[in-house]
């Protein structure tokens, strides 16, 4: 795991690379990667790039970056693991090629080298990374499936940059940081910025599954390689295909793969375990897999003791179980307010979740691991979310109704004038939105809705900020081509944008803030596309498949245990003193941090 970075000064009126803002830009990102540091210049100076390394595969100096390929015509860089590169290394030994290394990433290299853009679907793993082509005189990016690993890049009429964190890109110097509009509006009504946009006008995300080139002329090509719709589509057209007695077997062994291959690393592992299905089960297979030293972590917080909020009595059981070394790591208001500025110093995008993330991968790296495991994805996967009973149900109720000329703005109307301080101002416009899957998916998930935003933010900043976004259109983007069912309908948006753009997005900058590498092994493109006709097929009996993958039974504590989510009392931690006219909860946190950044 590491950060990257890259400029490359095409246009023959720029001046050649600024040496010091490439190196700005990638000590910029020291946490990212403090094992080792590198730089790469092109004779010509129009091309650099930076990396900055957590090593964890090959953790010899042979695995340095930036790589050249033995030819010399391209150089990567590269943030991400190859959990198969072993196998693909025999693959391409088998064609003749020799390595140096025992790294993934001269695999990778020698893949790219050999395939080009037809390796990606190959890659079992995740993955940001750039290529200089120095023949073509091109930059190829690409991006993992799901989006697990960042990739951030500025074209202007004169130079591309790319890095693996916004503020990376800032600290460089030669970003404007000119607020996007876009940015900002979108954050509030999703409490998290939608990708591709960020909060800065100038700086655009690669888009998750997908790859660009850009050229000697600074013409940018984007070019998606993977699509959930896709894949869930395809599982809808083959669920008839799978016999019943046939999916726990299907489940058991796609997920068993998939935890083993997330086990390879030169380096201690360790895992995140609440008292939650999702991480329970990974630990589990884990330990089944023959990695009996795995040290699990917990966070309590004394708020939680006695309360069914607390992950310590049943994480522990599961622990003992398994016959792994488990950590109580405690976390007071006390070290909450003390870090805050931290925390905010170290979220590269605004966001209203991963402080929990924050503290476990505080402790990890407390502990000296660089590598933890993950429950992350279940709910997405295996319908975990309530969001899969509901939004199909919005639907269904709001269809026809929404149809009707002038109803939907006359009901908004009237509960604007019934409704209570109190009420949810979201009520209203239920038929407004409920009538299709993208607008029932931002009614549940939304913070803010579009409608709000006109009181607290300048007028003109949201119309821009909308018409920029988008945001139906975007959502429908997701769903393009239509999944097929409801529940693959919901998944896909659940993966799209709640686990994709808010959850992934915070682990990372949590865990890198910290020099630590989360591993998810229930986000993976290859295990989706063996279970997904098991998932559409199985209606309400997924979660229960998901834990029958371990041979010994988890605890019936753990299966029984009714769904509370991970959690820190931030609410409690943040609230203003007794008294204040004020109230504190995740739309105001949002609003303050808006105004940061628009004041900035």
């Amino acid at each position: 795991m590491c950060g990257i970075n890259l400029i490359y000064a095409f246009s023959e009126s720029a001046p050649p690379v600024d040496r010091g803002e490439l190196l700005r830009t990638r000590d910029a990102m020291r946490t990212r990667g403090p094992d080792d540091s590198g730089e790469w210049h092109s004779s010509d100076g129009r091309l650099s790039m930076g990396h900055r390394r957590l090593s964890i595969i090959d953790v010899t100096e042979s695995g340095h970056q930036p790589m050249t390929s033995p030819d010399g015509r391209y150089v990567i860089v590269f943030n991400g693991e190859i959990y198969n590169y072993r196998e693909l290394r025999r693959e391409l030994e088998g064609a003749g090629l020799q390595f140096h290394t025992t790294s993934d990433t001269e695999v990778l290299l020698a893949m790219f080298a050999r395939d080009g853009e037809r390796m990606l679907m190959k890659l079992r793993g995740m993955f940001a990374f750039c290529v200089w082509d120095a023949r073509q005189r091109t930059v190829f990016m690409a991006r993992d499936p799901y989006g697990i690993k960042p990739l951030y890049y500025a074209l202007t009429p004169t130079a591309l940059r790319v890095a693996s964190q916004v503020k990376a890109l800032l600290a460089g110097g030669g970003v404007s940081r000119t607020i996007d509009p876009a940015g900002i509006v979108g954050f509030l009504v999703r409490g998290t910025v939608p990708q591709p946009f960020t909060t800065h006008e100038e700086v655009r995300t690669l888009p998750a599954g997908s790859y660009a080139i850009v050229d000697r002329h600074g013409s940018i090509a984007i070019h998606r390689y993977f699509s959930l719709a896709e894949v869930y589509r395809e599982g809808v057209e083959r669920s008839g295909e799978v016999k019943r007695s046939d999916w726990s077997e299907i489940i058991r062994d796609a997920v068993r793969e998939s935890v083993r291959y997330h086990l390879v690393a030169d380096v201690p592992l360790g895992a995140f375990l609440s008292s939650g299905k999702d991480s329970t089960t990974v630990v589990a297979l884990a330990a089944e897999a023959g990695y009996r030293e795995l040290t699990t972590v917990t966070i309590r917080c004394a708020e939680f003791i006695g309360t069914k909020q607390d992950e310590v009595p049943l994480a522990k059981l599961v622990a003992d179980e398994y016959g792994v070394k488990h950590v109580i790591r405690n976390v007071t208001q006390d070290e909450f307010t003390a870090d805050v500025p931290r925390i905010l110093a170290a979220m590269d995008q605004p966001t209203i979740d991963g402080w929990n993330s924050y503290y476990v991968n505080k402790a990890a790296g407390e502990l000296g691991l660089k590598v933890m495991l993950s429950g992350t994805g279940g709910d997405e996967l295996f319908g975990g979310y309530s969001s899969f009973r509901r939004i199909p149900r919005f639907v269904r109720a709001a269809m026809l109704p929404a149809k009707v000329p002038g109803l939907s703005s006359a009901v908004a109307r009237l509960y604007g004038a019934l409704r209570s301080r109190k009420s949810s101002p979201k009520s209203g416009l239920v038929l407004e939105y409920c009538g299709s899957y993208p607008g029932a998916y931002l009614m549940k998930r939304g913070l803010f809705m579009p409608e709000e935003l006109s009181a607290v933010l300048p007028g003109d900043l949201v119309d821009e900020g909308l018409r920029r976004l988008d945001l139906l259109g975007l959502i429908r983007t997701a769903m393009t081509p239509d999944p097929g069912s409801a529940f693959a309908r919901v998944a896909t948006l659940e993966s799209s944008y709640f686990m994709r753009d808010q959850l992934l997005r915070d682990i990372d900058w949590t865990s890198m803030s910290h020099s630590v590498e989360v591993r998810v092994p229930l986000v993976d493109a290859h295990l989706l596309e063996k279970i997904v006709p098991v998932l559409v097929a199985a209606r309400d009996y997924k979660k229960q498949l998901l834990l029958g993958a371990p041979s010994k039974p988890l605890p019936d504590a753990i299966v029984n245990r009714p769904k509370t989510g991970f959690l820190l009392p931030i609410r409690e931690w943040l609230k203003p003193p007794q008294g204040s006219p004020h109230t504190f909860g995740m739309r105001s946190l949002a609003l303050m941090l808006a105004e940061q950044l628009m004041t900035a």
